[in-house]
């Protein structure tokens, strides 16, 4: 089987090679054809072809502006080009108004969609959305949840919402670590672009009130205003920090805290769920479909800090919680029973 996995803006070099590479090791036949990730190494695709087809280029100075005008004619060059696949399996399309009028005539078309509706949206971002969806075949989720949501919200025909979850994202684990901090103390960690929804600031306040015998690491970089980021025993690197101090990162830390406020699925939690780590998460979105996670309301510090402190001094329970990571990272959320299950609906739809 010839696949073409799609991911114009490049938007997620891990999970598409990683994806690539577990559909060539099951033996289709995969190109990945993106553009040039602009931060930091790209993990290796194994197998696969890649082509850097969209985006080839962009002066530093509006970038964003290039990409633009280099969508249209890059996905009408890709549409001629598609003839060649079986299956066109898009990750991500960044211009939903204009992609669903810019889609190859090859059938089937897949959209895997990581981010299932967009936060706060216009009603002309759910209609463009929802034109997207119904102009493919087969719409990919990493979630029961994310499915529940396109069915009753978008009102998405239920026989083209399929549930495949997302991988476990083991690029970092593979890397040399490098140390992020000396450590000293047991670590939690918090990882990933800061933004409001996210919900750092519900952990902060938890972290004062449980004033646990631990460290904070704060990692990422800020897409809000980091003023109200520090605190007793809390350490940050709010910058680009690269795959060598993540590893070192990961690898420290006795504890891995997502405090989201809303979410469907997120990459840092399959990040951490590959290198074993224990799992202190709020009950939002896919999260409670996890196993062996340990689940707070969201927005709730109180509930927080008392789930810190539990876990903090239960080392026996952080061991068990880090062995279901590891289960699930072997089992159900490795890329080799993902490709199968991804194979599966590629053939149901030709049939």
């Amino acid at each position: 089987m010839r696949v073409h996995l799609v991911d114009p803006a490049a938007f997620t070099p891990p999970y598409d090679r990683a994806l690539a590479s577990a559909l060539a090791r099951a033996g289709a036949e995969v190109e990945l054809i993106t553009s040039r990730f602009g931060y930091g190494d790209v993990p290796e695709a194994e197998g696969v072809t890649v082509r850097e087809a969209f985006y080839r280029w962009a002066p530093p100075a509006g970038r964003r502006y290039a990409r633009l005008a280099q969508h249209v004619p890059d996905m009408l060059r890709y549409r001629r080009s598609a003839a060649r696949a079986d299956v066109v399996h898009f990750q991500w399309l960044p211009v939903q108004a204009l992609d669903a009028h810019l889609l190859p005539r090859r059938r089937p078309r897949v959209l895997t969609a990581h981010d299932v509706l967009p936060r706060e949206p216009k009603p002309s971002q759910l209609s463009g959305q929802r034109r997207l969806y119904e102009r493919m075949d087969a719409i990919v989720v990493h979630s029961e949840h994310g499915a529940a949501r396109l069915r009753d919200e978008l009102r998405l025909d239920p026989g083209k919402v399929h549930v495949i979850p997302h991988g476990v994202l083991d690029n970092l684990a593979r890397t040399a670590p490098e140390p992020l901090f000396a450590k000293t103390k047991p670590v939690v960690l918090f990882f990933g672009l800061i933004r409001p929804y996210k919900g750092l600031d519900v952990l902060l306040e938890a972290w004062r009130e449980a004033a646990p015998d631990a460290e904070l690491w704060v990692v990422g970089m800020p897409r809000m205003d980091a003023s109200f980021i520090h605190g007793p025993n809390v350490r940050t690197a709010l910058r680009f920090v690269s795959g060598a101090e993540l590893a070192g990162a990961f690898e420290a830390a006795d504890l891995v805290v997502l405090p989201y406020r809303e979410i469907d699925q997120s990459g840092v939690l399959f990040t951490a769920l590959a290198f074993g780590k224990p799992l202190l998460l709020t009950s939002v979105g896919g999260f409670p479909e996890i196993d062996g996670a340990e689940l707070v309301p969201p927005g709730d510090s109180h509930a927080l800090a008392a789930a810190l402190t539990a876990l903090l001094a239960d080392p026996s329970k952080l061991d068990r919680m880090a062995a279901a990571s590891r289960a699930a990272a072997d089992g159900p959320l490795g890329w080799d029973a993902i490709a199968q299950r991804t194979l599966e609906l590629y053939a149901g739809l030709q049939a």
